[in-house]
């Protein structure tokens, strides 16, 4: 869900902060994007009204629109290690629409939790967070999530300043994580899915902290 500037993303790859025909960005993809990403959701609904989701449509809801949340965040992170990795440039706007595509799922999925499966029933609700892990962790996520969104925006990064605004986005690994950890308590046999998206998870956070350090190597000491 980051903004931040290409110029100081291309600075920690290496990359020179230039056009060219594979870097160029293609105005057409955004839309395209919120397009695609908005069908699943007009599916679901469009099946809820019809009486196509089986006996408990709302778990089904619930589980796709939080699956799609997390996928949708690790798709964010990983625009930016795509392109330190092919010098692909033009992935990187796709950053932000990806992750606020991906809190617009989290919201759904919040939203069907507490008014629809709990029906706003705060002490219910607040004995679910309590007491059951996968709830109180992907609550937490959620929590921690709406700053991002918040500040998603470029009159916010010129507000908070750059160096402020990159601190409360490095939130975004961690939120990612604790979104793989609350499928992984959520899902009660086969754990596969929620550690391959951890594991993914720290793979793109692996490769960005190599990059940074071959920028530092490379930035001559001050005397």
């Amino acid at each position: 869900m980051s903004a931040s500037s290409d110029s100081d993303d291309l600075a920690i790859a290496g990359l020179p902060p230039r056009r060219t025909q594979k870097n160029r960005p293609r105005s057409w993809l955004n839309p395209a994007l919120v397009t695609g990403a908005a069908l699943p959701a007009v599916v679901y609904f469009v099946n809820l009204a019809r009486g196509a989701l089986g006996a408990n449509p709302i778990a089904e809801m619930l589980n796709a629109f939080g699956l799609l949340a997390l996928v949708l965040l690790i798709a964010s992170l990983a625009c930016t290690p795509v392109r330190m990795i092919t010098g692909v440039a033009w992935i990187q706007p796709l950053r932000r629409t990806f992750g606020l595509l991906g809190f617009a799922y989290a919201a759904l999925h919040v939203v069907l939790y507490l008014v629809v499966d709990q029906q706003l029933a705060l002490k219910a609700i607040a004995t679910d967070v309590l007491k059951r892990p996968f709830i109180t962790v992907g609550m937490l996520a959620f929590l921690l999530l709406v700053p991002l969104a918040w500040t998603s925006t470029k009159a916010q990064v010129a507000k908070l300043g750059g160096q402020r605004w990159r601190k409360l986005h490095k939130l975004a690994y961690g939120i990612a994580l604790l979104g793989a950890v609350h499928f992984f308590l959520r899902v009660k046999k086969d754990h596969t899915e929620p550690l391959v998206y951890g594991a993914i998870i720290v793979v793109l956070l692996a490769i960005r902290a190599v990059n940074r350090l071959r920028a530092r190597s490379k930035t001559p000491a001050v005397e």
